[in-house]
C-alpha cells in the first residue's frame, strides 16, 4: 500500500506540448458553435413572431396599418431622410 502512496505522490508534470484538448475538446467547441447560431436563429425567429403579433394588436396596441393596405409607399432612407430632403 505504502508503494502506491509514493508512485502517486511522485506524479511528474506533464510538459505543455502533452497537454492537449484532442478531438472530443474539438467537438465540444464545433458543437457549441452550432448551438449558439441556432439559438441565435430561434431568437430572431420569436422576435418576428412578437413584432408581428405587436402589429396586429394583439398585445392592446392600435393595429399598425402597413403601406399595403393603405397604398401608399415609404420613401424614407435608413438615415430617415426622405426624398425631397436628400
Amino acid at each position: 500500500m505504502l508503494e502506491v502512496i509514493i508512485m502517486l505522490a511522485d506524479d511528474p508534470t506533464p510538459k505543455e506540448n502533452d497537454v492537449v484538448a484532442g478531438p472530443l475538446g474539438f467537438a465540444l467547441w464545433i458543437f457549441m458553435i452550432l448551438a449558439v447560431v441556432v439559438l441565435g436563429f430561434s431568437l430572431v425567429k420569436q422576435l418576428r413572431k412578437a413584432q408581428a403579433a405587436k402589429d396586429a394588436g394583439l398585445y392592446g396596441d392600435e393595429p399598425v396599418e402597413s403601406s399595403e393596405t393603405t397604398g401608399t409607399t415609404d420613401t424614407t432612407d435608413p438615415a430617415g431622410r426622405t426624398d425631397t430632403e436628400r
